[in-house]
């Protein structure tokens, strides 16, 4: 799990502002210090350890579910998460109409604000942008652009949902192709797999100052024909050769730091039968092959319900199947009612009680997410971009 670099954020900002013209005020070196010397006291890993040990089976398995409501009411938003969930997803519905607004939104997520919950964005900017104020280059420009003006582009970005209250950016497409049918190429990176490794670990690098960033969909959409949103995209692409393509934007994003890597509901046949979110195999790659050590999404479960496959109907049993098969926090919007995220914590437990799912894996997941979520908790820095400055188009 990568530390949160704070104190580069300073830096990560007048390079943003150097590339994009937008000029920024510097951290407070007194902040950065007193950021970077938080979170290394005590070792996140090891207070979320203690601290998953005195929960309860059903504290953990709320602790890995990331939810949705699609409200802006501060208390309801706020007794939503007081049922213990690690985190929350916004979305359209969630955005205020004054964008000033947003911090509100987000400060009512946090029952404990000395523990806030994983907030996060499909801030990828461009096609999927949540953020109006987002008007920094996205991927169909930057596709075609030297690396670092994806990294100016992305700082940038990073300082916006940061100052919104937004700790995880679901921002980093590493899936590559050159197929201009596919429904990801608008949002890649790039069209082969080194020229979209370098955008990819470029965008990590620069996010990381600011959030957590995240991968998606490992391992990867471009190999696979289809959309995931209404079906299962399969291929046949053997592990060799998607460790000599579609892997590599994936490994240079790790490299690179990534807090984060998503799991995308698609299938490699020659790899294994079931969908890479819910196959052990794929999440062993993804650990033992690429060294991933943070935190492990689903993609949304709601879209394995949309794909209309019978066995995949039940998002509880999607959520028990997605922490069995190893990731750490599970993911649900489509579909979901303000019910949903407690019936599957509660299905989570039942699993546990039943033995079809070990309590050291959920242990395990819970103790990457809480890792995470004390991290960037001790990682806040005085900084901001200035009143004046105008995003490049």
């Amino acid at each position: 799990m990568p530390r949160r670099r704070a104190g580069a954020v300073a830096l990560a900002m007048i390079v943003a502002g150097a590339i994009l013209g937008a000029p920024v005020h510097e951290a407070s070196a007194s902040s950065v210090e007193h950021a970077a010397a938080a979170g290394e006291a005590g070792g996140p890993a090891a207070r979320a350890a203690d601290l998953v040990a005195s929960m309860t089976t059903a504290e953990q398995a709320a602790s890995v579910i990331m939810g949705h409501i699609p409200s802006t009411d501060p208390a309801a938003l706020n007794a939503y998460m007081a049922q213990g969930f690690g985190g929350f997803i916004l979305m359209g519905a969630n955005m205020p109409a004054a964008t000033a607004d947003l911090p509100t939104v987000t400060g009512s997520l946090a029952v404990d604000t000395s523990l806030p919950p994983l907030i996060a964005i499909d801030q990828e900017g461009g096609i999927v942008s949540r953020l109006s104020a987002d008007t920094y280059p996205a991927s169909t420009a930057l596709k075609s652009q030297p690396a670092d003006v994806t990294a100016a582009a992305f700082a940038a970005r990073a300082s916006l949902v940061a100052q919104a209250g937004i700790s995880v950016n679901f921002g980093t497409v590493a899936d590559v192709t050159a197929d201009t049918s596919s429904f990801i190429f608008g949002r890649a990176l790039g069209t082969d797999p080194q020229a979209s490794a370098e955008r990819v670990a470029a965008a990590t690098a620069a996010q990381e100052q600011f959030l957590a960033s995240t991968l998606k969909h490992f391992p990867g959409h471009g190999a696979a024909p289809g959309d995931s949103h209404h079906a299962i995209p399969s291929t046949s692409e053997s592990f060799e050769q998607w460790r000599t393509s579609d892997a590599v934007p994936f490994a240079a994003g790790v490299d690179a730091g990534a807090s984060v890597l998503m799991f995308g509901h698609l299938t490699y046949t020659a790899v294994d039968a079931a969908p890479a979110s819910l196959s052990a195999r794929w999440h062993e790659i993804a650990r033992d092959d690429l060294g991933f050590e943070g935190v492990i999404v689903t993609d949304d479960l709601g879209m394995l319900l949309s794909s209309g496959i019978p066995e995949y109907r039940d998002p509880v049993a999607d959520a028990v199947a997605a922490l069995a098969a190893g990731n750490d926090l599970v993911l649900m919007i489509a579909g979901s009612t303000p019910d949903t995220a407690g019936q599957m914590a509660a299905g989570i437990v039942a699993a546990i009680e039943n033995g079809s799912l070990p309590p050291e894996r959920l242990a395990d997941a819970a103790t990457r997410v809480l890792t995470l979520r004390l991290s960037l908790s001790a990682a806040s820095a005085d900084w901001a971009l200035c009143s004046t400055c105008e995003p490049a188009s």
